[in-house]
């Protein structure tokens, strides 16, 4: 049953993306010759993604801690990594950023599309001039006055526990002098376990924003150190 169901909402997500995506396409199309930070399209990619949320009764969510969001000035987001529906989940947060992700995921049909159109950031994760190229591009984007944002784990955790995070994140918020905006997830993992393409229909999840790390507090200290204590501050606040 969990087998038909899953298809079933992978259909649905399909062709509701042929029309989504072209709706898509006509935003970019009136929009990229004068939004030039993609404010717009993104806005349209968090509403179609709270969409494929919302769309599933057995699917509750509870966001807490938006207020701590500061939308006037650019930051780094960074948060732990359950899922591949965690993208879908931080759309309701209702905040501009660019998301960086692995290069794999700029060639699905759709996603991909889109991902494009919005100036999403490509990392091509082990190779070093991409990793150089994904951080000029992180700092060109909060410079334009996009914030970003990253998983510092890089890929999802098996069993929830936030991983060791990778230093890029925090080599970024370091060299642009910007806050950095943790972000808790927690019952994504319940949706689709990793290397399980079958879906769960039934998950609490909750999203926690945590109190913004000001640049001030982390400028002298190293990456590893940084990175330490918001995997840490992160961890605290995940419900497993």
């Amino acid at each position: 049953m969990k087998s038909i169901s899953s298809i079933l909402y992978y259909l649905f997500f399909f062709f509701t993306g042929l029309v989504l995506i072209s709706i898509a396409g006509a935003i970019w199309l009136f929009t990229f010759w004068w939004d030039r930070r993609m404010f717009i399209s993104h806005a349209y990619t968090q509403l179609w993604s709270s969409f494929l949320f919302f769309i599933v009764p057995g699917w509750k969510i509870s966001v807490s801690g938006k207020e701590k969001i500061n939308n006037k000035k650019p930051h780094v987001f960074v948060s732990n990594h359950q899922s591949e529906f965690d993208i879908i989940v931080v759309s309701r947060i209702f905040s501009h950023f660019k998301w960086v992700s692995k290069s794999e995921v700029f060639k699905y049909p759709i996603i991909g599309w889109n991902m494009r159109m919005n100036r999403y950031i490509e990392l091509k994760r082990g190779d070093r001039k991409s990793i150089v190229k994904m951080i000029k591009d992180c700092d060109a984007n909060i410079k334009n006055g996009s914030s970003v944002f990253i998983f510092p784990e890089g890929t999802r955790s098996l069993d929830g526990l936030v991983k060791k995070m990778a230093s890029g994140a925090f080599v970024i918020a370091q060299r642009a002098k910007v806050d950095i905006q943790p972000i808790a997830l927690s019952g994504t993992k319940d949706i689709m376990l990793k290397g399980d393409w079958k879906l769960n229909f039934k998950a609490n999840v909750k999203l926690k924003v945590l109190d913004a790390i000001p640049y001030e507090h982390f400028k002298n200290m190293t990456t590893d150190q940084l990175a330490e204590m918001v995997r840490e501050t992160i961890a605290a606040n995940v419900e497993n």
